[in-house]
């Protein structure tokens, strides 16, 4: 059984967006899904969830077949998580992937302390086996040009990316259940890579 442990977005929860359906779409092929509750979801601050994730992280098991997931500005929290993940110690992860992810802030004040000091890709690439990169290009919150946080993941990340003509943000409200069967594919690629 491999582990799956998303890091959702700003003002979500465990049971938002498409994560319900990825839960049940990876269980049924006998994977476990994580989706810990960070905290004050509402007002984000980066090291409280930085911190939580890494505690789920730690909790799910080894990192070799661990894959960690991010949506919007989850995808953020993940990375600053690797940035401090020490691979040598404990382990590389079997992948990384970033759903409707910012390279950079879009404009967002409250989430702009995610986004300091740029990332570290050099550090980040090393602790994960593989990267995958999921965007649509309607996304409303990745603006002005979605494509534009897919080409830094692609080259700071040596991702492969899944770009698609519709989906948005993949849930642009916590409350939008939808399903992303991309996602499920990409962490099921992510586990035989």
């Amino acid at each position: 059984m491999s582990e799956i442990v998303v890091s959702h977005g700003y003002g979500a929860s465990d049971d938002s967006v498409w994560f319900p359906y990825l839960t049940e779409r990876l269980a049924a092929l006998g994977h476990r899904v994580t989706v810990p509750r960070l905290p004050d979801t509402g007002t984000p601050r980066l090291e409280p969830w930085r911190k939580a994730y890494g505690e789920a992280v730690r909790a799910a098991g080894p990192a070799g077949s661990t894959v960690l997931v991010g949506h919007s500005i989850g995808g953020v929290n993940v990375l600053r998580f690797l940035e401090q993940h020490d691979p040598e110690a404990n382990g590389v992860f079997a992948g990384v992937l970033l759903v409707s992810a910012s390279a950079h802030e879009v404009g967002y004040d409250e989430l702009a302390e995610f986004f300091e000091g740029g990332f570290d890709w050099e550090r980040i690439r090393r602790t994960a086996r593989h990267f995958r990169v999921l965007q649509a290009i309607d996304d409303p919150v990745n603006q002005p040009d979605p494509t534009e946080h897919v080409r830094l993941f692609v080259n700071g990340l040596a991702a492969t990316a899944v770009v698609t003509p519709t989906g948005g943000h993949f849930g642009a409200t916590p409350d939008d259940h939808i399903e992303v069967p991309e996602a499920v594919r990409l962490i099921t690629d992510l586990l035989t890579a």
